[in-house]
C-alpha cells in the first residue's frame, strides 16, 4: 500500500511541486459548483494519477483539483467511487490515503443522501455526528500497516465535534438550517424498500446513502479530523413514499449547494491553524 501512495504521490508532485494542502474535500453529487471557487486552481484528472481508480457515475467529474478555498490550500476530489460501481475498498479509499500523504490534516465530506426523520425537509442540509456501516466491508479488513494507522483506530468520535460546532456557527451566521444526523450506508446502486426504510430509521439512522463512511474509517485511520455534511435530496418515509431518480436527485442538490457551499467555505476560515 505504501508503495502505491508513494507513486501516486510522486506523479501528483510532478505536476503541482510543493504546494501542500491542509484540507482534502470530496465533493459529492451534485455538490461539486464548489469546485468553481477555488482559486488558483489546478487539475489531475484521475486516470493520469496511478492506482486512482475511475469514476463511472456520470455527475462525477473525476479529477483531482488544487487551490485556495476560504483562504486554506486544499485539495478536491471532484467525483468519487463507489462500492456499487464494483470498487473494492482499497480503491474507493485509496485518494484519502493519498491526499493525506500530500499534507491533509482535514477531511471534508459531502454526500446526497435519503432523509428519513420526520423532522427533516427535502433541500435541507445535515452535518454528520455518527454513521453505520451497513455496507458489508470495511476497507481496513486485510493485513494492517502500523506506519498508516493502528490494527484497531478508535471510532468513538469518527466526526470531530469542534468541527462541527464551527459549521454550526457558520450555518448560524448565514440563516442555514443545519441539522445533525446519523448516516447508514448500504451498498446500493437500487434504492430502498418500504421496509428497508422502516428497519434503517428503527436502528438509529436518520439519513441513508451509498459513500462518506469509508472514506471516514480510512481518515480516521490516518488520524484526520473528519467533518461531513449530506444534503437531503429526497423523502424516504415509507407511509408517503414515491418514485424518485437520479435526474430529481441532482436537480434538489444543485438546489440545496450554495447553502453547504458557505457553510464549507466558512469551515476552511475557522480551521486551527
Amino acid at each position: 500500500m505504501r508503495e502505491r501512495i508513494a507513486e501516486a504521490v510522486a506523479a501528483i508532485r510532478s505536476r503541482i511541486g510543493d504546494f501542500s494542502p491542509e484540507a482534502a474535500i470530496i465533493f459529492g453529487t451534485g455538490l461539486s459548483s464548489l469546485g468553481r471557487e477555488v482559486a488558483e486552481a489546478r487539475s489531475i484528472p484521475y486516470r493520469e494519477i496511478p492506482h486512482f481508480a475511475e469514476a463511472t457515475v456520470e455527475s462525477h467529474a473525476g479529477e483531482l483539483v488544487f487551490g485556495r478555498l476560504g483562504g486554506r490550500p486544499i485539495v478536491a476530489m471532484k467525483g468519487r467511487f463507489h462500492f456499487y460501481e464494483g470498487h473494492d475498498m482499497q480503491a474507493i479509499t485509496f485518494p484519502v490515503r493519498v491526499m493525506h500523504a500530500l499534507g491533509a490534516g482535514t477531511l471534508i465530506v459531502s454526500n446526497a443522501a435519503g432523509g428519513m426523520n420526520p423532522r427533516f425537509d427535502v433541500g435541507d442540509v445535515c452535518v454528520l455526528e455518527d454513521h453505520i456501516n451497513l455496507l458489508g466491508d470495511n476497507p481496513l479488513r486485510g493485513r494492517n500497516d502500523p506506519e498508516l494507522g493502528p490494527r484497531f483506530p478508535d471510532m468513538s468520535a469518527p466526526y470531530d465535534r469542534e468541527l462541527m460546532a464551527h459549521a454550526e456557527d457558520v450555518a448560524l451566521l448565514h440563516g442555514i438550517k443545519l441539522h445533525r444526523a446519523v448516516y447508514v450506508a448500504v451498498t446500493g446502486p437500487c434504492l430502498e424498500t418500504r421496509a428497508e426504510y422502516r428497519f434503517l430509521r428503527a436502528v438509529g439512522a436518520d439519513l441513508v446513502g451509498m459513500s462518506t463512511v469509508p472514506e471516514v474509517i480510512v481518515a480516521r485511520h490516518e488520524s484526520m479530523r473528519v467533518c461531513a455534511f449530506s444534503i437531503i435530496t429526497d423523502a424516504c418515509l415509507p407511509d408517503a413514499l414515491r418514485p424518485t431518480g437520479l435526474d430529481e436527485i441532482i436537480a434538489t442538490a444543485a438546489r440545496a449547494e450554495p447553502k453547504l457551499n458557505e457553510i464549507v467555505k466558512g469551515l476552511l476560515e475557522r480551521l486551527p491553524r
